[in-house]
């Protein structure tokens, strides 16, 4: 079945697969979420096989296999993402589900350091798709899941992993247009009770821009309004490598241990130029000049992981243990210099410098603990986390003609945060009968915030306990129709960046602060979704609703010289809702349509402003995805993608909708060799455009992107893998392997 068929397969109840016994492992298999393909176990091709034996028909989550799609092997995580119903990540790394930001990526059902923050826009464009297995979509995560990066829905990216006796490997290379280029490798060697894996990639790539800002200050005492604008353009480059590795070994019929490690470095290199013209009320200029950047930053990136999975005596029963360690170190070094025709008041010599430093550590240790009780099944867990943060911001001064640097003191700032966590969870899934099950669970968190302004000394610390339930209902109308009902409440607590009260330049008309006087914010979440197949068409429907408390949400303030200060508020409530759907199926012998779509209502508070509307903005938004899948014959396959993106709120304002499309061919030289073509942003449609409308703030900001790029390169793919030796370009269900074009079998784990 193709990826973007939507959710998960309803070949049967989920009580029936939840509530399959484990079986001891036959050979060594890392204790991964990961999945097997059904060619490669010698079964059936309905069925998908894991460690443990369960199949893959989770009650609380929609799974995407993504590993067959052709254009992985150029593709990064980020566009692989964006292929994902109701998922988007923008240009700028931005990740959003459904319209909402406050996401929580996680990797092989973990926390990362490199997902959090600033990092993970970085860590997604350089990742490889080709290091993906599948994409978990958890709108309504369960008591399992913890509220670390974000207390939204949670994207769980599981790490290829291949399990079949002997050895394989896979090359993939790629050559791009303006000089970019990637090349990635995968490989492994399973005997016996060991198995050992691995894949290294590099990539070049880069995004130009240009921009556009047009701001009206408003008196609120005259209603008098200046205005100023602001022209910009930017030339980006990026470099990224790293690798990632593990091997796990079966110490006997109930034991496997499993080592994992990766390491991401990641570089960017960045010149632009900024244009600004600002008039007052009288239209006198006050203000003109041009100003030029040379930025340089670095990201390092690792994860360290340790693993045990135990059998017990009763069938079902087990025990895994895994301790996650992740640290992220990133610099970036800025260089200003300004020409003024109009110099205004208090601005700063025409050279400086901007030093940047963002390092973060987490260490995160689980306990799982699984059993059947009665007519169902039990799960019990523990979580200890603790996450250090340190943002570090040096400003300096240059003196034009001897060149000697000034640490500007007033725009130099040191800020830790240390996030400790305690949690216990418990959930029992119930059979009730042939057609009913039911799951329920209950978190109990505890979380302190140690802050500390270390520049001026200030201390504080926040401690908080809460309980966190989760309730998951689900009935099999038939053997092809699944119903679901979920609901789930989550934690949002704000990041090191958001509490960190110190002003950071970002340019001399933009700066951005934290509020450290943020609370969390809470979210409650409802669906409800019917999995069936019409005819050839595997369909599915989901209503779902939110209400969010307490939201973070962004606020800015014009300060005088028009700087714009940007920075955080609980802003009231927010609540949202629609109907989302994905339909999957062969028009023709040849061509397959995947489709889905979102019909979306939001309303929220609105920041800046007393009386409009009562308070309240809403919006109703459009989005949707379609992918045209053509195999005109043994050799030769086309995709098309298109995808629409709907209007956004933000707290005081709104994001314009966007569509782009992508295409993809890939050509089979041989069974193991193929030819592959990508073309990105076919129109070259990429922007971002943003409304803020305010009583005392008029904005509208347009940067376009060097969106359209194409990339050549040839996959290949050598050794034996499971019973059905040499294996084609594309895997199980892709091109040159059984299951035909597409993005493979049944989603799931």
């Amino acid at each position: 079945m193709p990826l973007l068929a939507g959710a998960v397969v309803a070949a049967a109840p989920a009580w029936a697969q939840e509530a399959q016994q484990p079986q001891p492992p036959q050979q060594a298999q890392p204790p991964q979420q990961a999945q097997a393909s059904s060619q490669e176990q010698g079964a059936a091709p309905a069925t998908v096989s894991v460690t443990a034996a369960k199949l893959s028909n989770r009650i609380d989550r929609q799974v995407y296999d993504v590993k067959a799609d052709p254009a992985t092997t150029n593709d990064s995580v980020a566009d692989t993402l964006n292929k994902v119903p109701s998922l988007a990540v923008d240009p700028d790394g931005t990740v959003t589900l459904r319209g909402k930001s406050n996401v929580q990526i996680l990797v092989d059902g973990k926390p990362s350091a490199m997902m959090q923050g600033d990092n993970r826009a970085a860590a997604l464009s350089a990742l490889p798709a080709s290091d993906l297995e599948s994409v978990e979509v958890i709108n309504t995560p369960g008591a399992q899941f913890g509220n670390e990066g974000g207390g939204g829905p949670i994207i769980n990216l599981v790490m290829r992993r291949e399990r079949s006796p002997g050895g394989f490997g896979a090359v993939n290379a790629n050559l791009g247009s303006s000089g970019r280029f990637n090349t990635s490798a995968f490989g492994g060697y399973t005997a016996g009770r060991m198995s050992v894996q691995g894949s290294v990639f590099r990539r070049h790539d880069g995004r130009d821009s240009t921009g556009e800002t047009v701001r009206e200050r408003i008196d609120p005492a005259t209603g008098a309004v200046a205005r100023s604008t602001q022209v910009s353009s930017s030339e980006n480059g990026n470099d990224a490598a790293g690798f990632n590795g593990s091997f796990s070994y079966n110490l006997g019929e109930r034991d496997v241990v499993a080592l994992t490690a990766n390491y991401v470095r990641s570089g960017n290199d960045s010149d632009s130029l900024e244009r600004y013209r600002s008039v007052d009320a009288g239209s006198v200029v006050d203000s003109e000049y041009a100003r030029s950047t040379a930025r340089e930053g670095e990201n390092r990136n690792y994860t360290l992981g340790a693993r045990l999975d135990h059998k017990g005596e009763l069938p079902g029963e087990v025990f895994k243990l895994d301790l996650r360690l992740s640290g992220t170190d990133a610099d970036s070094d800025a260089r200003f210099a300004s020409r003024y025709s109009v110099r205004p008041p208090g601005a700063l010599d025409s050279l400086s410098r901007q030093d940047n430093t963002t390092d973060t550590r987490l260490a995160d240790l689980t306990g799982d603990y699984e059993r059947p009780l009665g007519s169902g099944l039990l799960k019990l867990g523990y979580k200890l986390a603790r996450t250090e943060n340190s943002i570090g911001t040096m400003f300096f001064d240059t003196d034009p003609g001897s060149l000697l640097e000034t640490l500007n003191r007033s725009r130099t700032n040191r800020f830790e945060l240390e996030d400790s966590t305690a949690a216990l969870y418990g959930s029992y899934q119930y059979r009730i009968n042939s057609d009913w099950s039911v799951l329920g669970g209950l978190r109990a968190e505890y979380n302190e915030l140690d802050m500390e302004q270390v520049t001026t000394g200030l201390h504080a610390t926040n401690r908080s306990t809460d309980l966190i339930p989760s309730a998951f209902v689900s009935y099999g109308l038939s053997d092809d129709t699944t119903l679901r009902l979920s609901y789930a409440h989550r934690i949002r607590r704000p990041t090191a960046a958001e509490l960190n009260p110190f002003v950071i330049y970002r340019d001399e008309l933009n700066v951005s602060s934290g509020n450290p006087n943020l609370k969390p914010s809470e979210s409650d979440s409802l669906e409800f979704g019917i999995e069936t197949k019409v005819g050839k068409v595997d369909t599915n429907l989901r209503v779902y609703a939110r209400r969010d408390t307490d939201l973070i949400s962004e606020r800015r303030f014009v300060l005088e010289d028009d700087v714009l200060l940007t920075t955080r508020e609980n802003a009231g409530s927010s609540r949202s809702g629609g109907i989302e759907f994905t339909l999957s199926g062969k028009a023709t012998e040849k061509l397959s349509i995947n489709a889905s779509g979102n019909v979306g209502y939001s309303e929220q508070s609105v920041l800046g402003s007393d009386n409009r509307d009562g308070g309240k903005r809403s919006a109703t938004a459009i989005s949707g995805r379609a992918r045209l899948s053509y195999q005109m014959d043994a050799k030769n396959h086309f995709q098309l993608v298109l995808n629409a993106q709907g209007k956004q709120l933000f707290g005081e304002g709104y994001r314009q909708p966007t569509r782009t499309a992508d295409f993809n061919y890939r050509y089979s030289i041989t069974p193991a060799l193929s030819f592959v073509l990508n073309v990105n942003d076919v129109f070259d449609s990429q922007k971002i455009e943003t409304v803020t409308e305010t009583d005392t703030l008029r904005e509208t900001s347009l940067r376009r992107f060097d969106g359209r790029v194409v990339f050549a390169g040839f996959s290949y793919r050598f050794g034996t893998f499971g019973r059905n030796g040499p294996r084609g370009p594309g895997g199980p269900g892709g091109p040159g392997g059984p299951g035909g074009p597409g993005f493979g079998g049944p989603g799931g784990r």
